[in-house]
């Protein structure tokens, strides 16, 4: 029996509307989940919305609104992204949800039995913008003298009064943590986070009175806990925690929380510490991947580059739009992104490579077979190599690359196999054998359909919709559609079925720049 496998995204923060950077890690997580679904685990997948904290609340107050009549629209429009970009999670939380902060208290509660909450006041500086405390050793000077946070923001001086959680406590077993394999990629992370630890670690102030919005802390009804403690815990709130649920039972500790670079701290730090604290299993991985930038640039709404992933999903097609960005960043590293770099990698690869591969194909055995699927009389070395290339990419190479959380790399290898199968249909010509040796064209054919239905499969996670209408067109058995169940003996028994393929429609239509954009 397959392992369960439990995936998040971080929890995005609603102030203003999804822009292209929440759906890059919405659609690499949904790559991952669908990936480990293919593998036959039992997959639980969440995303959800992060309400709470000055941010909202400030937010609301600039527009006249109340936080939770702010964080209502903004959180039906993340969900829209979601269902529109066809991301299959089971769960979409919100931070204001009964659950949650019945769990937020719990895991309070357990940090407080264990010693590890006292109140003192704080005095420091604190960036709105980032909901975070940073030391004056860590500020910079902006160009007016301002002083800003590492990432560039804001910050204030507060004093207020204050619960603070015991993080000095955890500094050892954070380091080890950290030193150990696999627990935070990619490595480039973890050494920051090493440095950042072994500098010495201070207490952490967990609580806040000048303000109202969040989860209220038990038995100082004047504090609202910070944040952070509150937005990390929609990973337990999900399974049913604090209550013994078979999901808490089946999915925790999380095999992988999905975040932005931004935030390793926060996930690697913080939150093994208030695990440690709570006595709770600590996430098996955490991968911080970078940033999108738009023709290499950051986006910022003062720039005026803010992209709406929407609005490219409309233009391009959700497919195509998944499989660009999946395709063109080193996951890990920061990626750029253009219309014109996804109308190229569109046309020449989903169009030009794939989908004319199963468009030649298919729309042949259609008109030339009257759509009946091919005899096979006896294989050619030829035949036999492209099977064992294609069996490796999709039974080996691809899957390890997913698995390893490689994503741009599973699409190349994938893409070699199609290669290999244009090149075959070249050099075999299957039109030119039509009148030479029917026989032969019927083999050939039946070698690329089995070929093009494994590689349709294997891609399933990236271009979900696109995949299951060639499958379905192919009349591929739903339940081959798996790494293993595609390598299984499907397609004589649908072949002596009597199946007939229509004549296929265009799985990628070309795709050109709208003129606004050519020669930008």
């Amino acid at each position: 029996m397959a392992e369960p496998y439990y995936i998040t995204t971080a929890i995005n923060y609603p102030n203003g509307r999804p822009h292209i950077g929440h759906a890059y890690e919405g659609i690499a997580a949904d790559v991952i989940a669908r990936f480990q679904r293919l593998q036959g685990r039992d997959v639980r997948f969440q995303t959800g919305t992060d309400e709470h904290g000055l941010k909202m609340a400030r937010k609301a107050e600039e527009q006249g609104r109340t936080p939770r009549e702010l964080a209502d629209e903004m959180a039906g429009h993340f969900r829209e992204m979601d269902e529109r970009l066809n991301i299959s999670f089971d769960r979409f939380i919100r931070t204001v949800e009964p659950d949650h902060h019945s769990a937020s208290q719990a895991i309070w509660q357990r940090m407080e039995e264990a010693g590890d909450l006292y109140l003192d006041r704080y005095e420091g500086w604190y960036s709105v913008r980032d909901e975070a405390y940073y030391d004056e050793s860590e500020l910079k000077e902006g160009e007016g003298g301002e002083k800003l946070s590492p990432q560039d923001t804001p910050v204030e001086w507060t004093v207020e009064e204050s619960w603070f959680f015991r993080l000095s406590q955890y500094q050892e077993p954070l380091l080890e943590l950290l030193k150990s394999p696999g627990f935070l990629e990619p490595a480039s992370r973890r050494n920051e986070m090493i440095a950042f630890v072994e500098q010495g670690l201070r207490d952490l102030s967990v609580s806040r009175t000048s303000f109202d919005w969040g989860v209220r802390v038990p038995g100082s009804d004047n504090h609202v806990m910070y944040v952070w403690v509150d937005a990390l815990t929609n990973y337990l709130t999900g399974l049913g925690y604090p209550d013994d649920t078979e999901n808490m039972a089946k999915f925790w500790p999380a095999d992988l929380h999905l975040i932005g670079k931004d935030i390793v701290r926060f996930h690697t730090i913080y939150w093994p510490a208030f695990l440690m604290s709570a006595k709770l299993p600590l996430p098996k991985k955490v991968f911080g991947h970078g940033f999108l930038l738009n023709k290499g640039q950051k986006e910022s709404k003062s720039l005026g580059n803010v992209t709406d992933p929407l609005s490219l999903a409309d233009q391009f097609g959700v497919d195509t739009l998944r499989y660009f960005l999946i395709r063109e960043v080193s996951f890990g590293k920061d990626g750029s992104y253009s219309p014109e770099a996804i109308v190229e990698r569109a046309n020449g690869e989903l169009g030009n490579a794939f989908g004319n591969l199963a468009q030649r194909t298919l729309g042949f055995m259609a008109k030339n077979l009257d759509g009946h699927l091919p005899e096979i009389h006896g294989h050619t070395e030829a035949d036999t190599e492209l099977f064992e290339v294609v069996d490796k990419a999709i039974s080996k190479d691809v899957p390890q690359a997913f698995e390893d959380l490689a994503l741009q790399q599973a699409v190349e290898l994938w893409l070699r196999a199609v290669f290999a199968c244009n090149a075959y249909i070249d050099a075999e010509a299957p039109w030119a054998l039509r009148k030479t040796d029917p026989d032969r064209m019927e083999t050939v054919l039946a070698t690329l359909y089995i070929c093009i239905a494994q590689l349709a499969t294997a891609i399933q996670p990236v271009i979900p919709a696109s995949t299951r209408k060639l499958l379905d067109m192919m009349g591929v058995p739903e339940d081959c559609r798996t790494y293993a169940g595609i390598r299984s003996h499907w397609y004589s028994p649908l072949a002596e079925s009597g199946f007939q393929i229509e004549k296929p429609s265009p799985l990628f239509p070309r795709l050109e720049l709208p003129e606004a954009e050519e020669g930008a």
